[in-house]
């Protein structure tokens, strides 16, 4: 099946408080959560992020609103959590700003019970290689070593030395799309929340998980590693089952980050509970399985260069619309957003020219240009630079002239929008980067995705909406940021031996560590 059943996702009423346990802990929430290509010029500023604090904090987490099982069994207290589109490297001070709030919370409004450590897991900073590792090391120190913290993850996040060491409980996403995000962080708050009431819950020491981690030499990028087909499918199909065996709280499989470059990036299995052998056992056979497999992800669809995919999609009787991933540049993967190479492509192509048919280019994000389509205004003729002025690498600005089709103001995301028509071009260009993963990005603009010829959207794996709509489809494989050729990428601080870049090494060791925070390291 193409989604796990809905009744294995979310988590189930909570147990019933033990005598021993905690009726009302007292729990924090805090985090960062980016996804960061250290490949891409973009440098993600204070301006990238949403913080939320306190009661916007807490709103932000539906099962936590109140009436809902979760809020009535806990005293949250929301401390300030930043998220960001994906994007380069964060900036040193943007992040020490948004760590330093964390932390004095901690300490302005501790002690704590426990911690719900929201993060994504793939945040690079520049000049580390570790954020994450750093920020939960902060974070622990802060709490002291008695605060239960439990941590939600995107599957696309990486599980470093730092962070294992520093968390008792960690689960991330099992579905790639994502369609299970926050059922991943309402189960994380379930598994931290069903410790603290169990027979253990007031013995700080007793209520710790065992974690049993496997690190697999393997990094892949998503589009590889889709949940909509196999082997992926099938691997994280497996979990549900190994975390309702007894002696197990939960099972988890990170592919990594493949655009980042740093000895964390690889992928990940841990699963966490009480039996030390059996969670060693399962985490063992989900790292096997994983490792065996290596060679049978592919790609998600179909792939091929743009301009094959732009022939494909132009053949006569090609079914529409046609949507056509551009790859390199996908901002929600880490790219820059601004890469104009595709656009400049669409524009040499002779066949676009004639205005009879509409393809639909979504976006490069360029305020300059967008000011300039605003004072020619809607109707009138506009000849502008478009785009590669942070990520300039694939193709610098692109020469775009035509007629400004529409002026769109005050998308929260990405500010004001223009589309300039030139031939069968309709360019979209926004003040601010912006995903285009929903038909009323586009609809909001005046265009009609379901009765264009073709919609190229800077995208890998197409998100459910842009899933449904495209009668055909194809990855091109563009440069930029997130270029899905990883070899051609450069990485040279992966640790050694990691399939693609090392594809002839003999099978690794993939026999557990299991730990208990606090507690001496062992091979299982």
């Amino acid at each position: 099946m193409s989604r796990p059943d809905p009744d294995r996702i979310w988590k189930g009423p909570l147990p019933a408080v033990h005598p021993d346990g905690l009726a009302r802990p007292r729990v924090g929430i805090g985090g960062i959560s980016i996804e960061s290509s250290t490949f891409s010029p973009h440098i993600s500023g204070d301006e990238a992020f949403t913080v939320r604090t306190g009661e916007d904090l807490l709103g932000y987490y539906p099962f936590l609103a109140p009436g809902e099982p979760l809020r009535d069994a806990a005293e949250w207290v929301p401390l300030s959590h930043g998220r960001s589109l994906p994007g380069g490297a964060v900036a040193p001070a943007t992040y020490l700003r948004m760590k330093q709030a964390i932390i004095d919370g901690i300490r302005e409004s501790g002690p704590f019970d426990a911690f719900f450590f929201d993060i994504h897991g793939a945040m690079s900073v520049v000049g580390m290689t570790d954020a994450e590792g750093d920020l939960a090391a902060a974070v622990r120190e802060a709490l002291g070593p008695d605060t239960l913290v439990s941590a939600s993850m995107d599957l696309h996040g990486n599980v470093s030395d730092a962070l294992f060491d520093a968390v008792d409980l960690i689960t991330c996403y099992r579905m790639a799309p994502h369609e299970d995000w926050l059922n991943t962080k309402q189960r994380a708050v379930h598994n931290l929340l069903e410790r603290l009431r169990g027979a253990h819950g007031a013995d700080p020491l007793a209520r710790r998980p065992l974690k049993a981690w496997v690190r697999v030499p393997v990094l892949l990028p998503g589009e590889k590693t889709s949940t909509r087909i196999e082997p992926a499918r099938s691997l994280y199909g497996m979990i549900p089952d190994v975390e309702e065996l007894d002696g197990v709280v939960d099972a988890a499989i990170w592919v990594g980050y493949a655009w980042a470059d740093e000895p964390r990036c690889h992928a990940t299995v841990i699963v966490t509970g009480d039996d030390g052998a059996v969670i060693a056992r399962e985490a063992e056979r989900l790292g096997r399985r994983y490792w065996e497999a290596r060679a049978e992800f592919a790609f998600v669809g179909p792939v091929a260069s743009l301009d094959d995919a732009l022939d494909e999609a132009m053949a006569e009787g090609a079914p529409r619309p046609y949507v056509i991933s551009d790859s390199g540049d996908n901002p929600t993967a880490g790219g820059a957003g601004d890469v104009s190479w595709t656009l400049g492509r669409l524009l040499e192509r002779a066949d676009l020219a004639d205005p009879a048919r509409t393809v639909l280019v979504a976006s490069v994000f360029d305020p300059a240009a967008v000011r300039a389509a605003e004072a020619a205004g809607v109707g009138g003729t506009v000849s502008v630079a478009v785009g590669g002025r942070v990520d300039a690498g694939p193709r610098g600005p692109v020469e775009l002239t035509g007629e400004v089709f529409s002026v769109t103001a005050g998308d929260p995301v990405a500010g004001t929008q223009v589309v300039v028509r030139a031939g069968a071009v309709h360019a979209i260009v926004t003040e601010r980067r912006k995903p285009f993963h929903h038909l009323d990005d586009f609809r909001m603009l005046g265009l009609d995705p379901e009765t264009a010829d073709i919609v190229i959207v800077k995208i890998g794996y197409l998100e459910p909406e842009l899933y449904d709509l495209a009668a055909g489809w194809t990855i091109a494989l563009t440069p930029g940021g997130v270029d899905q050729d990883l070899l051609r990428l450069g990485h040279s601080h992966l640790r050694d031996g990691v399939y693609p870049f090392d594809a002839g090494q003999s099978d690794p060791d993939l026999s557990a560590i299991v730990a208990r925070r606090g507690a001496q390291e062992a091979r299982a």
